[in-house]
């Protein structure tokens, strides 16, 4: 029983280490006076409702010139509430541009 308690743990703590963010890369300069004109609530997910997990899942979205959500990059955050707020970011619009840019956008969960 001891093993398979060991061996669960092992798996957690090796899944969690894989979901750790990666820091921004040169390229990935932020542009912090794009605005966004449509943000989409994300949805709380059963489980962490359940854990009564709360927080902020901070994530680089890659905007196009035409404001729409081209890709987005989890840079921390609790992993259980990561997805939910990816897809809510992924709905989200900014103001036109003239070129591509990347912005660090926040979703609160909870309290």
């Amino acid at each position: 029983m001891v093993n398979v308690r060991k061996t669960i743990s092992l798996g957690m703590l090796i899944v969690g280490l894989a979901a750790l963010p990666r820091p921004l890369s040169a390229q990935e300069e932020i542009d912090a006076l794009r605005k966004a004109t449509k943000r989409v609530a994300a949805v709380y997910p059963a489980l962490a409702r359940q854990a009564h997990l709360s927080g902020t899942v901070k994530i680089v979205v890659v905007v196009t010139p035409e404001g729409n959500v081209k890709a987005v990059r989890t840079v921390g955050g609790n992993p259980v509430l990561v997805p939910a707020a990816e897809d809510a970011a992924r709905l989200w619009k900014f103001e036109a541009s003239k070129k591509e840019s990347h912005v660090l956008v926040a979703i609160q969960f909870g309290a």
